[in-house]
């Protein structure tokens, strides 16, 4: 495995941040915009991961400025959806896509002897499983 320098892992800290701000973007816009007969549901389910999202935000900004960076302020794009269906797969598609991120970030942490980085980030996969296994059970028991 290379050597990952401090100022590298703050580059990909600041990237998993710009995910985790388009997230909560993305569960906000789409309890917007959900309509349909699972619309008071799916509402209800896209709010509720808001918390989360926004957890998963402020411990990485405080990271990166504990090791000594500025934390980012610009959100990846987040993906248009037009039904409730297409919703749920961009929202499953972005959680796998951070549980991706944080398994490879937490192998990083642990090169690099940040122990409490590593712990965190293991589990934010947890989290981003339970997101996507959660989501996938919505479009999987709801038919669609």
């Amino acid at each position: 495995m290379s050597t990952l320098s401090n100022e590298r892992l703050i580059e990909l800290l600041n990237e998993d941040l710009s995910h985790e701000y388009s997230a909560i973007i993305q569960y906000l816009t789409y309890a917007a915009r959900v309509k349909g007969p699972y619309r008071p549901q799916l509402k209800a389910f896209f709010e509720a991961e808001i918390a989360d999202e926004t957890m998963h935000a402020q411990f990485l900004a405080s990271k990166v400025v504990a090791l000594g960076g500025v934390p980012t302020t610009n959100a990846s794009p987040v993906k248009d959806a037009k039904d409730a269906k297409s919703m749920l797969e961009a929202v499953i598609e972005a959680e796998t896509g951070a549980r991706a991120r944080y398994i490879e970030r937490a192998a990083q942490a642990e090169q690099l002897g940040l122990k409490g980085l590593q712990v965190q980030l293991e589990d934010m996969v947890r989290d981003e499983t339970t997101h996507m296994e959660e989501t996938q059970r919505i479009l999987d028991d709801w038919g669609l």
